[in-house]
């Protein structure tokens, strides 16, 4: 998606950068505006991160391919998130160009 023109904010707190950009050990520490919280890790993992992204008042939540959580889905479009669950962003993004 860098690639493709997106700006990238990596979220580990085990890295000090991602793809040449500055990682943040969590979401609550970026200092700009986040849109879209894309979110690579287990199903049982992912709801904390939904919470996360709720709070910070992001836009968006992505649950890449085989993360499944409908009960984080569901508190995030109560908040007013748009959800997206087990897709990849970049072959959607991918099909959508074509």
């Amino acid at each position: 998606m860098k690639s493709q023109g997106y700006k990238i904010i990596p979220v580990n707190p085990n890295e000090e950068s991602v793809l040449g950009e500055r990682a943040y050990a969590k979401l609550e520490d970026v200092p700009e505006k986040i849109d879209i919280v894309d979110i690579f890790r287990r199903s049982e993992d992912a709801g904390s991160h939904v919470d996360e992204a709720i709070r910070i008042g992001a836009r968006a939540v992505w649950l890449q391919e085989g993360v499944i959580d409908h009960g984080a889905a569901a508190r995030a479009q109560k908040a007013g998130l748009t959800v997206v669950m087990d897709r990849c962003i970049l072959k959607d993004h991918v099909r959508l160009r074509r």
